[in-house]
């Protein structure tokens, strides 16, 4: 009997020395599973927003297509200076850009709102429902937003037959073509589709608050806006501010370009070409690759300074930066 408590004990420390070592090889191999799934979604960004940066070369050459680069003259920084020289065209789209990037910014608050109501809501599954209702826009295309937009707010559309019927107007408006109304329109249009898919980051973080502030809060008599006020919002503030700052570090590039090329017709041209839709057209409609490149270099550089810029305001005021 003693022989065997003895070859137990010193069988204990193997057997401990044995396990440890199992649970330090686990950690290791799902980390090494977990990388293993992330290399696909690597390689993607890789091939699809890395590989393609070759393609930049040609904003030096005078470049034809069909022709191989090759055989293309060096044109040097020609085509960036004619980016500056083109300051009317250059002017106009940025001012649209600016325009619309910064309505949206203003209107990224409609997102944490909603996240908030939908939190405050108690039924579970009338909160489900809206939650899918309001997240489904995002998933439609924007071919499919814009023809619903024309159904309901063309010169024939919905809204005027019903404004007509009801007498408030005597001739039909057309939203589609009314120049005045553009920046606001797609603000507002961007603003539905994008409201409750934006909302689940803000969700996410509502449910990483602990609940116990909650419960504090009702013990010492607070109200449904009062536990709002002073616990939710400031809990999201950091969500927000963090998602505000890389917004503004990508102004140039925060506004769809698809739905742009969908809503783009001659009545609201002047107020609809943003950055990219210009890219697009000077560089693949009009086939001047070089010149479209040479903007396309230009955009990018000055997003890029602008992230910096913005994660170097992050650390100065908050401590803490972005990236």
């Amino acid at each position: 009997m003693r022989m065997l408590t003895k070859e137990a004990g010193r069988m204990a420390p193997q057997a401990a020395s044995t396990g440890a070592r199992t649970r330090r090889k686990k950690p290791k191999a799902a980390r090494l599973t977990l990388l293993a799934m992330v290399l696909p979604f690597v390689a993607l960004v890789f091939v699809f927003n890395y590989i393609p940066l070759f393609g930049w070369i040609y904003a030096f050459y005078d470049y034809k297509p069909g022709i191989p680069l090759a055989h293309t003259p060096f044109a040097g920084l020609k085509y960036f200076r004619l980016v500056l020289d083109d300051k009317d065209d250059l002017v106009r789209v940025l001012t649209n850009t600016l325009a619309l990037s910064f309505l949206s910014i203003l209107a990224s608050p409609l997102a944490a709102g909603f996240a908030i109501l939908l939190n405050e809501t108690s039924g579970k599954l009338f909160k489900k429902a809206v939650q899918t209702l309001t997240t489904l826009p995002n998933f439609i295309s924007w071919i499919i937003v814009y023809s619903l937009a024309s159904v309901l707010f063309s010169s024939g559309g919905l809204l005027n037959a019903v404004l007509f019927k009801l007498h408030w107007i005597d001739e039909a408006t057309n939203v589609l073509g009314n120049e005045a109304a553009t920046w606001w329109f797609q603000t507002a249009v961007s603003a539905w589709k994008g409201l409750g898919f934006g909302s689940i980051i803000y969700l996410a973080a509502i449910a990483g608050i602990d609940q116990e502030l909650y419960d504090a809060a009702k013990v010492d008599g607070a109200g449904r806006f009062q536990r709002i006020m002073a616990i939710t919002v400031p809990g999201i503030l950091p969500t927000f501010f963090v998602l505000t700052l890389l917004n503004i570090a990508n102004v140039l590039s925060s506004v769809s370009f698809e739905q742009n090329f969908v809503f783009y017709n001659s009545l609201v041209a002047d107020k609809i070409e943003t950055l990219d839709y210009f890219v697009y057209r000077t560089g693949i409609a009009t086939g001047d690759v070089s010149f479209g490149t040479a903007v396309g270099i230009a955009k990018s550089l000055v997003s890029i300074v602008l992230l910096f810029s913005m994660n170097a305001l992050s650390k100065r005021v908050r401590g803490q930066s972005v990236f």
